[in-house]
Order: C-alpha cells, then sequence, then structure tokens
C-alpha cells in the first residue's frame, strides 16, 4: 500500500487518536461552517486565521530576537527552502488517471443510459429515483456531513463488531438476491448474469 492509503486507513481506524480526532474535528468544524456561511466567507476566514497566525509569529520571533540579540534569521527560513513544485511526470500520472476514471464513468453511463443490459439499467433508473428522495429530505453538506462521521465511525465499529455485520449482511445479500432473481425470471428479455 502506498503511504496516503495507509495514513488515510490510520485515521480512519483512529490508530493515531489525537491526529484522528484533530482531522475529524477539523473537517466537521469547517462542513458546519459552510452550512452558516457562504464557502467564499469561510475560505476567506480560514485564509486570515492562518495569515494572523503565522505573522503573530513572524513578529514575535523578530521580537524575541532583538531582546536577546541573537540572529536566528527568519522563522520559518526552512519552510521557504522546500521545493514544493509539482514535476510533469507527477502532473502526467495524475492527468492519466483522472482521464482513465472519467472514461470509465463515461463508457458505464453509456451502457447504463443506452440500456446495454436491462436489469443494470433498472437497478440504476431505482436508485436515481431514490436520490430524488435523498434530495428533498438532505441538502448535499448535510449528506457530506454524514459522509465524514460514517467514515470516521463505521470501520472501527465494523472492526469490533465484525462477526454480527457479516450475518446480517449475509441475510440482507440472500434476500435481495432472490428477489432480484424472481424479477429477472419475470421479465421477458432480461439475461441472467452468471456469478
Amino acid at each position: 500500500k502506498s503511504w496516503g492509503a495507509k495514513f488515510a486507513i490510520d485515521l480512519l481506524y483512529w490508530r493515531n487518536v489525537k491526529q484522528s480526532g484533530a482531522v475529524f474535528g477539523s473537517v466537521l468544524l469547517l462542513l458546519f461552517s459552510l452550512t452558516q456561511f457562504s464557502v467564499v466567507s469561510v475560505g476567506a476566514y480560514l485564509t486570515l486565521a492562518a495569515l494572523s497566525a503565522s505573522i503573530s509569529f513572524r513578529i514575535y520571533k523578530s521580537v524575541l530576537q532583538a531582546v536577546q540579540k541573537t540572529d536566528e534569521g527568519h522563522p520559518f527560513k526552512s519552510y521557504l527552502e522546500v521545493e514544493i513544485s509539482l514535476s510533469q511526470d507527477q502532473i502526467g500520472k495524475y492527468a492519466d488517471k483522472a482521464l482513465l476514471y472519467a472514461n470509465t464513468c463515461m463508457k458505464e453511463l453509456r451502457r447504463l443510459f443506452l440500456v446495454q443490459d436491462l436489469i443494470d439499467s433498472l437497478k440504476f433508473a431505482v436508485l436515481m429515483w431514490l436520490l430524488t428522495y435523498v434530495g428533498a429530505l438532505f441538502n448535499g453538506l448535510t449528506l457530506l456531513i454524514l459522509a465524514v462521521v460514517s467514515m470516521f465511525s463505521m470501520p472501527i465499529v465494523y472492526e469490533k463488531k465484525q462477526a454480527q455485520i457479516d450475518q446480517y449482511v449475509g441475510l440482507i445479500r440472500t434476500q435481495v438476491n432472490s428477489v432480484v432473481g424472481k424479477i429477472q425470471a419475470k421479465i421477458p428479455g432480461a439475461k441472467r448474469k452468471e456469478e
């Protein structure tokens, strides 16, 4: 696994409680802020807060150096010297991944909208119909907040209660497959997928 994937898994499974708590709290605070203020306002306030903190720290260090008569230099010198530009290879790699994802999505949407497989198109239609009800009940930010809370709570719950959850998921999967099989048998022209 890559470093990023391991870091994300460690965050979501609360391997380092302080780090996970800080990320979870920060993301929730940002999302709740967005429910009350516009994106522009939240972005401006966050930028002002970060700029105020760095300016205050720079002034504090300058005053401290003047009082102690030391010459430590710029307090952020090590960060200013770090190279932060993206290479052509990195940009190409990310562009290739984005292109592959976009092409895969377009092919799948074409398959669903042009009814290559009737059952899959019907499943997609039912999903979209259900999403109209979800959209009527929740706005996008509420769903995003619920997704973040789920991302930080469900993995640890699943890790602790895996046996019971797997048992119930198996029962649900059996029932769903039974219903889908009955529907496929009644729809003329619907082909059954090989499992």
